[in-house]
This record gives structure tokens, sequence and C-alpha cells, in this order.
């Protein structure tokens, strides 16, 4: 196996979408530093799209096939002119984004808002420890790294106030999340078992769900999180392989109580990829997704076990992810303790962003012979309201 020091070597190979100059945007796969392009070296126009739909609608079967097949080309010469330096593509949004569900599956964020938001009362519902919660976004305002953030603007009340006003949110947050990218869906009213997700799940990004903290905090009892968190979401250009991720699974941590039976699987498991938040360039946070609660399966199974369809290019995303201790916190909000705790951050005392601030979330997990596997990153820089 090739190993790679930037974590892009053959145990990776994830795919994105690329172009170059005024061609049209195809699908790429990364090497090290630079992008192939699948099309030319597979013979396949399957790879020619502009998105890696058509490629996801396949199958697993063609997704292995696939793999082996890069793995073997791109161990001996690539021509030069499927070989493109990644510093001189464009990268663009990888999938067409389908549907998009967000949950919330981390007990030490879910604990650290409900401390915040509900101080006299349990830190979890009821509910949180039986089922992974969840709700359902905005498949449009999904983004590629790299776009700009505008401010949202929405209704607020300020714990003074005694009405609500109208502006650009004043407590702009982040929330480290991890993704899964459905490739094969399901039918309308039919299943998707825990054991089940391989067939189903092409591969893992990283999201950022953006969070306006005010404006969420004033909408969302009794239905949850709206305006809060449509504004925009988003997502790393590279989508990795769930085949990439096999060296990375561990188990998870223990459930109580007992799930129920559509909960359960033969080998319940998580993910030890480990994730760094940097706040204008200095890192503030090293989110550890193995602490999560609940497995990647077992939101899919939850998600459709109503009889909701997945489909090709559906996006589902872990929730913030955070640790046990203040520097594993994945969201700002955690991080300052909503606003009363400040970080430092360039010599600065900071508690949510300002127009102007860029946030970074980048990730490695294990990879195949003792080495580790890149994620990339998701960038965003926050722009003034309009």
């Amino acid at each position: 196996m090739i190993a790679d020091p930037e974590g892009f070597g053959l145990d990776n190979l994830p795919y994105g979408v690329y172009s170059v100059g005024s061609a049209a945007p195809r699908v790429g796969v990364r090497l090290g530093d630079a992008v192939v392009d699948v099309a030319a070296v597979l013979d396949d126009d399957v790879f020619a799209a502009p998105s890696l739909n058509p490629f996801l609608a396949q199958g697993p079967a063609r997704w292995a096939e696939v793999r082996a097949r890069l793995t073997d080309l791109l161990a001996g010469h690539v021509p030069a002119s499927a070989r493109h330096p990644v510093g001189s593509v464009a990268l663009h949004l990888p999938f067409e984004v389908a549907d998009y569900v967000d949950f919330y599956a981390s007990e030490h964020h879910a604990t650290n808002l409900g401390r915040l938001f509900r101080p006299d009362s349990e830190p979890l519902m009821p509910n949180w420890k039986h089922l992974p919660v969840g709700y359902h976004g905005r498949a449009g305002t999904v983004v590629v790294s790299g776009t700009e953030i505008v401010r949202p603007c929405g209704q607020r009340r300020a714990p003074a106030d005694d009405a609500p006003t109208y502006g650009p949110s004043a407590r702009l947050d982040i929330e480290a999340e991890f993704g899964f990218v459905v490739g094969a869906g399901s039918r309308l009213g039919e299943r998707i078992g825990v054991d089940a997700f391989a067939d189903h799940v092409f591969g893992a990004v990283l999201v950022n769900d953006w969070s306006a903290r005010d404006l969420q905090a004033w909408e969302y009892v009794p239905l949850g999180p709206h305006l809060g968190k449509s504004f925009a979401t988003s997502v790393s250009p590279w989508v990795v392989p769930l085949a990439a991720l096999h060296d990375a699974r561990v188990p998870l941590p223990a459930q109580d109580p007992e799930p129920l039976p559509y909960l359960r699987g033969r080998e319940p498991w998580g993910l030890d990829v480990e994730m760094v938040v940097e706040w204008n360039g200095e890192e503030v946070s090293r989110p550890p997704y193995r602490e999560m609660y609940w497995s990647p399966a077992q939101m899919l199974a939850h998600l459709t076990v109503n009889g909701a369809s997945a489909r090709t290019g559906d996006l589902f995303a872990s929730g913030t992810v955070s640790g046990p201790q203040r520097h594993q916190r994945g969201a700002f909000i955690e991080l300052t303790w909503g606003g009363r705790e400040p970080v430092t951050v360039a010599g600065e005392e900071r508690t949510f962003l300002l127009d102007g601030d860029e946030v970074t979330i980048s990730a490695t997990a294990p990879g195949a012979g003792g080495g580790r596997i890149s994620f990339g990153a998701v960038t965003g820089t926050v722009r003034p309201a309009r």
C-alpha cells in the first residue's frame, strides 16, 4: 500500500468534482497533491458528469469494482494529461444534495447545550438515549468549502427584551460535524436496517452546520431548528469512500438503556476520526468523533424506520462532535459557555463569530498499514448581513 504524508494515498482515494479553467466540471480522485481525472483513466463517461450522483446510483458492487481498478491503475504510471495539481483546479460541490438531515448524536454536546438552555432541568430530554434525535434541514443551502457565508438576519429576543426584534444575528456559531452521503437509495415504505448501512452509504464528508444561536433560541420551541440553521451548511469537497474507513472503526460507547431492536446491529461500530477546528488560522478545538453516542448506521436506520425513502445524494450529518474536555467542544457556544467564557484568538478575546472571521475544520482517521487518511478541510468566511 502506497502511503502519503498528506493523507491522500492509495488507501484513501476520495472522490470530488473539479474543473480546469472554463472546462465543464467532472469527477476526479485525490492522490497526493494531484487530482486524477477518473473518466480519462477508466475510459468511462459516467465520471465525465458534473456530480458524483450517476456513479453513486450504481450501487456498492460498482463502487468496489471502480475502487479496485483505480487502486491498481494509480499504483503505476498516471498519464500527465489525466493529472492536475490540486492548486490549479476549482473544486465544486461533489454531489447533488437530494435531502439533508442533521442529527444530535453527541451526548457531550447535548448535555452541554441542555445545561446552557435549561439550567434548572435535566440536561438530556427523556427521549435522547432512546433514539437519534434529528431535524430535517434545507438541501438547497448546502454549499462547498470556500463558499462565503453571509450573516443571516431574523427575529431574536434577548433575555432583557419584552418583545422580539429583527436584524443580523449577533451570536453566529459553527458546528463541527461529520456527514454521510447516500449512494443507493430505498423505496418509500421500506426500512434500512443497521446492518445494511454499507449497502446504501457511499462515503463521508466534513460538515460545518453554521448556526445563528440567537435566532435559534427564539424559534426552536416547539418545533425545533429552522431559520437559525437553514441559511448555510458547508461540506468538504472530497467524499472519502466508506471502504477507506475500515481501519478507523471502533466500538461504540456503552449505550444504556439498550436501544430498541431496530437500532441494534451485529457489530455496532463508531469511527476514530480526529477533527481540528481553526478560528482565523488558530487551533481552538479538537473534537473526537469516536465519542459519539449514536452510530452512523443507527442514524440511517432511524431516519428510515417510518418508511421514509432514502435517495441518491441524501446527506445526513452527526450533529456537533464534542468530547468530555473543553478543548474537545465542537461549537463555540460550548467552547465559550454561552459567551460567558471567551477564548483568545490571535490575541483577541472572542465569543461568537465576527464579520471577516474564517473557520476551517479538518480531520484525519487511521488508514491501512498504520498511516492516516485525510478528509481535507471545510472552510468558510463570514461576510456582513445584506
